[in-house]
């Protein structure tokens, strides 16, 4: 049948004064045209540098200098109960910001499409177009990019998810290099031993293999 071009929203913030965005893989995936609307409603053209799918992260750039951007924090030093802020353009609602707290790190969620997952659980409100916006801390710092929610209604139930900024950093350097992310590869798989496995490979119980 006729081909339809469809269009959809989504978030991402500077990351530097020379026009880098970092948003979600799945905000710009397949797109035709990227245009990012300012604070000050002014439209670019962005071009996608490149995109990692297995963190759900895209890198892109936008010509220009001397932009206002979010430095990236120390995800590694965020702790829960800590406050952050989720910012973004939830449901069309452009410059909206909500508040939480870090309720969990270190998560991994079934049947999402991301093989590398050590997800910021916050109860911070995120909805749909909230994805590839910054979790703030209140010193300012992006320490995560919101990139999922868990709800059975499609929408929030104070249950979202941020890619610590940690995490970020390796995919953007490689991103600016190579426009993809180069990994080393072990052909190794690691299970646990169930203890009526153990005697079969004459290891203790409790161990992996």
């Amino acid at each position: 049948g006729e081909r339809q071009k469809v269009s959809g929203t989504g978030s991402g913030f500077f990351i530097s004064r020379d026009g880098y965005i970092l948003t979600n893989n799945h905000v710009v995936e397949n797109a035709i045209k990227i245009i990012i609307t300012d604070i000050h409603d002014k439209e670019f053209t962005a071009k996608k540098i490149g995109s990692d799918p297995k963190t759900d992260l895209a890198l892109l750039k936008i010509q220009g200098s001397n932009f206002p951007f979010i430095q990236l924090g120390d995800s590694d030093q965020l702790e829960v109960g800590e406050w952050v802020l989720a910012v973004g353009n939830p449901l069309g609602q452009d410059l909206s910001v909500t508040s939480g707290i870090v309720s969990a790190k270190g998560r991994q969620l079934t049947g999402l499409e991301v093989d590398y997952q050590n997800f910021i659980q916050t109860d911070a409100s995120i909805n749909q177009g909230n994805s590839g916006g910054p979790l703030v801390n209140l010193e300012g710092k992006a320490i995560g990019i919101n990139s999922a929610i868990l709800s059975t209604s499609g929408g929030n139930i104070g249950i979202g998810f941020a890619i610590p900024s940690n995490m970020a950093r390796k995919v953007i350097e490689d991103l600016k290099k190579e426009g993809r992310v180069i990994r080393g590869y072990m052909g190794v798989q690691i299970m646990d031993i169930k203890d009526s496995e153990a005697s079969d490979y004459d290891l203790p119980s409790g161990g992996i293999l």
